[in-house]
């Protein structure tokens, strides 16, 4: 599943599974520690992310992430202002909105509205197709509901929020590239003491066989970063996110393509610049603006 990859890189340590664990997999596990509300439903959720769109799993995740943020908000608060828990029922609106606040940081448009037609969709057809887009995505969320609802977090779970967050990943994300924890373990095999070694490559050595060349292929998927998701566009940019094909951290770096002035706005391209005037602006679109940089402005002339 790439996307899933997006949110939660695989856990390679105790400290970052349990990190995991508090930030968003507790209502999201299927294991019998889960503490969703319904295991079978969540499971019907995953399936149908996987037979239709793991965006949805991503989606999960950001929800999943505000509504245990929101409950540790409230706790703390309740604990500083010493009061019992019956004071302060129901949805405290300002420390949801803070829960909030590390999703809210990404541009957002729904994903019905801002998905890219596909090729094989013709023009005529294309309020069909985002029609049963919004479908497919009132259809999930439904699932999703019945599996993780708090109704604290009531807001979190209409239909114009959750397109709003599955759009935001449709436009922000970045593509990575994360080294096989597996290649990882073999090689830390391989540097044993010849004692160590000998004993654990008789377990060992029937998985690598299995596995093939298979075992060090890297992880790849997509990844939200809130700072870079801020950046604007321009067709002549003057950064760009960078990734080297040895880049296997996860991390996302932006580098100056050219010397950038003192109170100069660092800007990045969303799409492909060699692309013509045309192609350009209709990629834009689904971004919800028109390109309005000096290249743009130049070649419209």
């Amino acid at each position: 599943m790439k996307c899933l990859l997006e949110f939660s890189i695989l856990q390679t340590s105790k400290s970052c599974a349990e990190a995991d664990w508090e930030s968003s997999h507790c209502l999201l596990c299927t294991g019998e520690k889960s503490e969703s509300c319904s295991r079978k439903a969540l499971l019907k959720f995953i399936q149908h992310a996987n037979e239709t769109n793991d965006i949805f799993l991503l989606a999960a995740k950001a929800i999943s992430f505000t509504i245990l943020r929101y409950r540790k908000l409230k706790a703390s608060h309740m604990s500083e202002q010493e009061k019992p828990a019956s004071s302060i029922l129901g949805t405290d609106l300002s420390l949801l909105l803070e829960a909030w606040k590390p999703i809210s940081i990404g541009h957002k448009r729904r994903w019905w509205d801002c998905i890219a037609l596909p090729d094989d969709i013709d023009a005529s057809d294309e309020a069909t197709f985002r029609r049963e887009i919004q479908e497919l995505a009132f259809t999930s969320l439904q699932l999703l509901k019945e599996a993780i609802f708090d109704k604290e977090c009531e807001l979190l779970f209409s239909l114009e929020i959750y397109g709003h967050i599955i759009g935001m990943f449709e436009l922000n994300n970045l593509d990575l590239v994360v080294a096989s924890p597996v290649e990882d373990y073999f090689l830390y095999i391989d540097d044993l003491p010849y004692p160590e070694k000998k004993e654990a490559e008789k377990i060992t050595q029937p998985y690598l066989d299995a596995l093939g060349e298979d075992y060090s292929n890297c992880c790849q998927g997509t990844a939200f970063f809130p700072l870079q998701s801020c950046m604007n566009h321009s067709c002549c940019p003057n950064a760009k996110a960078f990734k080297r094909e040895e880049d296997r951290d996860g991390q996302a770096t932006i580098i100056a393509l050219r010397p950038i002035c003192n109170g100069e706005e660092v800007t990045i391209s969303y799409i492909d610049e060699d692309l013509s005037f045309e192609e350009r602006q209709a990629l834009l679109a689904d971004y919800g603006f028109r390109c309005r940089c000096p290249r743009c402005l130049d070649e419209e002339r």
